[in-house]
Order: C-alpha cells, then structure tokens, then sequence
C-alpha cells in the first residue's frame, strides 16, 4: 500500500483547519458561493427552455392531428405561441427551476420542473380554451403539459446519466476501482457525490458493511459485498484497489484495522468526507491518504463563534510566539473573526516572513504587522505595546524541548519564566482586556525544567487576577501533532531514512490533539474566561508513543525497525492534567474544563522571580536549586555522571527538603 507520509499532519490542510476547528459557517458559505449560477449560464438555461417549450407545444399539435395541421389551427398557433411561451418561461423562472444544472440533477429538482410545467399550463388553459378561434382543443394542452414535463425531466435525466455512467466509461484513463466502507444513509450520498465528480477517476464496485442485515442489498445502485472483516478475499474476488474510509464516521481503532487490512491485501486505503460533510452542501469529494490523525479518532471540534467574535472583531490582537506551531494557527484562526489589526511579534525573521506571506491572501480588511522582537527586551516590548494598544494577548512564545532545556536551563527561565512576566506586565499596563498564557501539561507535578518554568509562568499570571481590568488566564494542554520537533515529524524523518524509528521506553504515554483544535479552543477558553482561571483542555485518552510509532510505520507500508533508547533528563513516562487536589469545574464548552484555586501573592512571586533572575546566568545546578526552592512539587529528574568510566548516567530524584537522593542507573550516556 502506497501511503503519502508528506501530509502526515496536514493533508488538506484548509479543510482538516475547517472540520477541526468548528468553522462550519465560514465553509458553508463558500460552498453556497460556488454553488451560484452565473447570469450568463442562467440566462442560457431559460433561453433553451423558451425554445423547447415552442417545440413541445407544436409537437402537441402535430400529435393531436396526426401531423396534418389544418390552415384555421395554424392560425390560432401563431397568435397563442408566444404568449404560451411566455407565461411558461414565467412559471419556469418563478420556481426557481433556471439554476439547475443538467448535469446534476436531483429528485427534488425534477419535481421543481414537473410543477413549473403544470403551473404553466394552467395559467395557459383558460386563455387558450375561450380566447381564440378556433379554439385550441383540450388534448392538445393536456399533451403539452405531458410533453414538457417528460421532455424536461427526461432531459435533465440523460444529462445526468452520461454525466455519472457513460463519461467515466468513455474517458482515456482507466478507472480505479473502490470500495466504501458503510452501507448506512451517508453511503449513498456518498455514491452520488463521486458519480457527480468523473474526474476523480473513480468507479465504485461496492461497499463493505458490518450489519449482517445489509449483507446482498443494494445502496443507489451499488451491492453490499460483505463485511470490512472479509476485506482481503472481497479485494481478491472483486479487484477494487481502493478502499474509501468516510472520517470522521469511522472510530480510529477501525481505522487501523482497516489499515492493516489494506497492507495485507496490497491495496490504498483513503479517508473521504464524513455524511455531515456531504449534507452541509460541500458536496465534493477528494480521496485523500490516511494519516496518524485518522488512526487517533478525534471529533472535531465546534466552537462557539459568537463569543469569540465579540472578544476579537475590530479589535488589535497581539500574538507572541507568532512564527511557531500553535502560534501561526492561532494567527490563522482569529483572522475568521475579523480583528482590526493583528500584530505578529517573534524573534524568527524568517518564520514572520513566510508566515505574513502565508497570511496575506486570507487577510481580509485586517491590517497583518509583522513585528520582530524578542520577549526578554523589556524596552521593545513597551514600545510594540504602547503604539498598538492590544484588546487581546495570545502568549505562545516559549523554549518548549525537554531535553534542549534542560541542558539550559537559565535560557529557560529567561524567556519562558520572566519573559512571560515581561508580557504580561505590558499586557496590564496597556489595560488590554484579556491575556492567554499557553501553557502544558508538563507544568502539573513537573519533573522539568520546562515544565517547573511553565509552572512559574502559569503562577504569576494567576496572581495578577483582579487586580486590573485586564482578564488574565492560562489555558493548559499536552502535546499537538506535527508542531515543530514534536515527535509525529520526527518518527517521519526516521521512516523516511528507512528507520530506526527511535522511542524512550515502551510504556511512555502521552496526551495528543491536533495543532487547529488546540488552537480553537483557545480561542474559545479567551471567550469564556473572566480571570484567574486555568483552563485545561480536554485531551481524550492518552496514546502510548510506541504504538504512535508502530501506527505511523504501518502506514508507510514499509518494515521498519523501533529502538528503545531510554527516558531523557526531565522526561516521565507519563503526563497529567491537573494535580490530583484539583477541582476540575465545567464549563459551557464540553472540551475546555476550568481549574480554579486561590491565587498566590503577586508580591511574594515577584521576590521570587527576582531571585531567580539572579542566577539565571548561573551554573544549571544553581538554576535548578532556584527553581525547587520557589516550586515545592518540581521534582527535577536530571542525569548526573556517577562515574566519568562508567559510561552510565544515573537518575536523581530531588526530595521536597531538597536532599538528592540517587535511585538507578536507567539508560547509558548519549541515549
């Protein structure tokens, strides 16, 4: 099986953005734009239907006469022509029935066309029984009623079937022959849909279905082959190459199933649109490659745009961390809602470059301002801030590798503990009306220095809450895939160089969701929130990284070795949420949960923070001496050399008194 890994987390990137993120209401409109007629094609259509209705209405003469018309009636043609013409044109047009198109007809659009035929007719009749001589005989108005209705049905009909049965047949490339999984309702939207696209190049043999009751029947003309269990023989006895997955329908653990199937059996497995998709009016179909999105099964997410329209419309956003993962799609999200201006502010002079370029097109009325800056330049902060008098902060910008931290720490602390101070200071100084801290997972009972920093970050903007009218708040999640260095691109570079596909350790979890859903409910948490809160976003069931790994080799459909190579300084094998004191609340929003708890003093904070600014360009030891002295729950697990020939690194577990207190040689050096 040939799986494209080079969109492993983007695929269609524009509409995976749509369907994760809820924006519904913006792709709907789209469709309904490029579902318009244009006034050329309009005006065709009733032209050809004018003409077809004099023809069908001197073929109603010709068969009430036998095609010998007599002189009188030849009369009464030519003065009750074109007003009959008229008022059926008239009747055509009223019902809306010009902005069909002939090669798509519906059911519903052919009962259009029988009922604008028969209100002609009946706005004709009177005039056509009493108001000439010699008067036009009955039959023949009943059988130009009959007549229109078959001939413009029927030619809608064969428009329709060279369209979907006999274009495809007749076309130079051969047809690849598919299956689609589901034999339900959406199935025959479905079957519809790629009969109206031939250029896809598609034929459906059948569909596979695991409801014995369905087993022999029928959908829109296409048999129910079997069960997706029986996939390989039904590949085997009806040579379909493609076997087309409806997602989000199909659940992420028969995704894999399917996957495996297919690998089995030598043949493509594709994900199409969901029946929610099709019945939403985006009625086109593109067959895409599975990715590791498919595999982990999550419902995208529907975001209540009203609250975050009346945060972000017509008003100056400012977005730190812009060029990186989260940050460049939370940029890309909140230009839906139309704010007046949108800062971007990193350091990356070439991430603002391709990211304002990227921006541009989709910009709109906004005014899109790159601005390079670092958040540890206090003095470039206050200017940025102070000419753009920001309504709303999306604080992105942090150091984020586990283990690239750990080995600095100060650098850490520098941005991601007192840079976070930096921003949210200016943020209240310029009285802006809310402040987002991106937060992680890592920061709840942290092993890391990234994630004891996160803590710290998290605690101070905490302690600001109420004390301004600036709603301040973090929201708090775990690993997105396909962010920059995250592992789904790295286990891509691995497969792609034909392995190994290196994982720490074999019961390693992590909690993943994709980049434009971790994005959205940002947004929507900025909504909600009213300050103080620590938003925790719902994560679904943590995955084990090996099977990521193993998941990811399957759909390269290569054989691919995985080496364990040991936990890294700062890693656990598992994240949380939230501490296991926590009252998690709802809140209006089933995916964001609110942590609410008694903020800490800003004064006590801020002498801490001064203390470890102090040492920020200290050793590392010293640095993280500061840190677990301001941070009781960090549990620094950092390796120690215990023997410079050993050539073994050995764990060490800092106590809450500050001892150290070796525990075991788990991984040897460079590992």
């Amino acid at each position: 099986m040939t799986i494209n890994l080079a969109g492993i987390v983007g695929g269609s990137k524009e509409s995976r953005r749509s369907a994760a993120c809820g924006s519904a209401g913006v792709s709907s409109v789209r469709a309904r734009r490029a579902q318009r007629i244009p006034r050329a094609d309009a005006a065709a259509m009733i032209a050809v239907h004018a003409a077809a209705f004099a023809a069908v209405y001197l073929w109603a003469f010709a068969i009430r006469f036998d095609g010998a018309i007599p002189e009188g009636v030849w009369a009464s043609i030519q003065r009750t022509i074109v007003p009959l013409v008229v008022l059926k044109t008239v009747a055509f047009v009223a019902m809306g029935c010009h902005r069909g198109r002939w090669a798509s007809a519906t059911f519903i659009e052919l009962t259009g066309l029988a009922e604008a035929a028969l209100m002609g007719s009946i706005l004709a009749a009177p005039w056509l029984l009493i108001g000439v001589e010699p008067r036009i005989p009955r039959s023949v108005i009943l059988i130009d009623w009959v007549g229109s209705t078959l001939g413009l049905c029927g030619a809608r009909l064969a428009g329709r079937l060279l369209r979907e049965r006999y274009q495809p047949l007749l076309a130079a490339r051969r047809l690849r022959r598919v299956a689609i999984v589901g034999a339900g309702p959406a199935a025959e939207a479905m079957i519809r849909a790629i009969g109206a696209q031939p250029e896809l190049g598609l034929r459906i043999v059948g569909l596979l279905d695991d409801d014995p009751a369905l087993r022999a029947r029928v959908r829109a003309g296409v048999p129910v082959l079997g069960s997706t269990g029986e996939l390989e023989l039904l590949a085997a006895q009806h040579r379909f190459e493609v076997v087309l997955i409806p997602n989000p329908a199909t659940p992420g653990g028969q995704v894999r199933g399917l996957v495996d199937a297919c690998n089995r059996a030598g043949i493509r497995a594709q994900v199409v649109p969901g029946f929610g998709a099709l019945i939403s009016g985006a009625l086109v179909v593109r067959p895409r490659d599975i990715d590791i999105d498919d595999l982990l099964g999550r419902a995208p997410v529907r975001l209540e745009d009203q609250g975050i329209l009346d945060l972000i419309e017509n008003r100056v956003l400012i977005v730190t961390g812009a060029a990186g993962s989260i940050g460049s799609e939370i940029c890309r999200q909140v230009l839906e809602y139309h704010p007046a201006r949108l800062v971007l502010l990193d350091h990356s002079e070439n991430g603002l470059f391709f990211l304002e370029r990227e921006l541009a097109p989709r910009r709109g009325q906004t005014e899109v301002i790159p601005c390079l800056a670092g958040i540890n330049d206090a003095a470039r902060l206050r200017s940025v801030f102070g000419e753009y008098r920001p309504a709303v902060v999306f604080h992105a910008a942090a150091h984020k590798h586990v283990p690239l931290v750990e080995a600095n720490p100060g650098e850490a602390v520098k941005n991601n503990v007192l840079g976070t101070r930096t921003v949210v200071d200016e943020a209240v100084r310029c009285r802006a009306r809310a402040f987002v801290l991106i937060s992680t997972d890592k920061a709840v009972n942290p092993t890391s220095v990234m994630g004891a920093c996160k803590r710290l970050a998290e605690g101070y903007v905490r302690s600001l809450a109420g004390k301004s009218s600036t709603r301040v708040m973090a929201v708090r999640f775990g690993n997105v895939l396909g962010s920059n260095g995250s592992v789904v691109p790295i286990f891509q570079q691995q497969i792609g160089r034909g392995g190994p596909v290196t994982v720490t350790h074999p019961e390693m979890t992590r909690y993943f969701m994709t980049i434009p859903e971790a994005a959205g409910l940002v947004l929507q948490a900025a909504a909600l929130g009213r300050g103080g809160e620590v938003f925790v976003l719902d994560m679904g069931e943590p995955v084990r990284v090996l099977d990521l790994a193993r998941d990811m080799i399957r759909l390269s459909g290569q054989t691919v070795d995985i080496e364990f190579t040991g936990l890294r300084p700062g890693e656990k094998l598992a994240e949380e949420l939230s501490d296991s004191s926590d009252d998690l609340l709802p809140t209006s929003h089933p995916k964001i949960r609110a942590l609410r708890r008694r903020p800490s003093s800003t004064r006590r904070i801020l002498a801490g923070l001064e203390q470890l600014e102090a040492v920020a360009d200290q050793s590392a030891d010293e640095v993280i001496d500061a840190l677990c002295s301001l941070l009781p729950s960090y549990r620094p697990n950092r390796p120690r050399r215990a023997d410079s020939d050993s050539g073994e690194v050995v764990v060490v577990e800092r106590s809450s008194d500050e001892d150290a207190v070796p525990t075991e040689a788990v991984m040897a050096c460079g590992s």
